[in-house]
């Protein structure tokens, strides 16, 4: 898997799941583009990858914002010239263990703005941006919710179904324009904000996977290395559950 000298936009890479795309990406040789809605957080995850600051760069975005985002792949094309790649990971879960009827207005457009705009916005923008630069590949975060209900999490599961819905439209649309664009679903991903948890609640989150742990960012990292790179070719439309068997039930 060789991207010498393609460039990428990993959103929310700040720190978790989006952090550990933004490393494997950028050991594999590509330029990365870190983007958090706080442009410090990105600037200081950006000087971890790469202390010397030539293939790992901060940008400030804010997914919700269609303008924000425009402006972003803007800035990435004038600053390098191109665009070949974009990973949409901007997420938020939103309030955990509310029922439908219990869930603030606000929470649910917050959760929807994030997770379905932001993917949506993501794709307008960088796609028309990936076509000038000769083609390339997109890949949007979903998650096991994506494919399951689960309950107490209605708009975050609902939000990581439409991310589906636009991953398989989009790759459609583009499949022989030279842009393939694929989902992939973690299931719980043993994060810094994971570890922070109670050791009982740890090994509840990990006991729902047939595998008895949850994943390490790692993991994740891997496989989207692999679906953006010329590796997975004839893939397209695809959504690729990263989950320890969770959704095999």
């Amino acid at each position: 898997m060789k991207f010498t000298g393609s460039i990428v936009i990993v959103t929310g890479a700040s720190t978790g799941v989006g952090e550990a795309i933004a490393q494997a990406l950028f050991e594999h040789g590509l330029t990365v583009v870190i983007t958090a809605r706080g442009l410090s957080g990105a600037a200081d995850t950006a000087r971890r990858i790469d202390p010397s600051g030539a293939r790992a760069v901060a940008m400030e975005v804010d997914v919700r914002d269609h303008l924000s985002v425009k402006n972003l792949v803007d800035s990435v094309m004038k600053r390098f010239g191109a665009l070949h790649y974009m990973v949409n990971n901007a997420g938020i879960t939103g309030p955990h263990g509310v029922s439908i009827c219990d869930y603030s207005v606000d929470d649910w457009q917050d959760v929807m703005q994030t997770d379905v705009s932001g993917v949506f916005y993501g794709m307008k923008y960088a796609i028309p941006a990936i076509l000038a630069s000769g083609g390339g590949a997109v890949l949007n975060l979903s998650a096991v919710n994506g494919a399951v209900g689960i309950p107490g999490i209605a708009p975050y599961t609902a939000a990581k179904h439409a991310v589906l819905g636009l991953t398989r439209s989009a790759a459609l649309e583009y499949a022989t324009a030279g842009v393939r664009i694929n989902a992939i679903a973690p299931g719980y991903v043993d994060t810094p904000r994971m570890k922070e948890l109670p050791d009982d609640v740890r090994q509840q989150m990990a006991a729902t996977h047939p595998m008895g742990r949850m994943a390490e960012p790692s993991e994740v990292g891997r496989t989207a290395a692999f679906l953006l790179s010329d590796e997975a070719s004839f893939i397209t439309g695809g959504f690729y559950p990263v989950d320890g068997g969770y959704t095999a039930r």
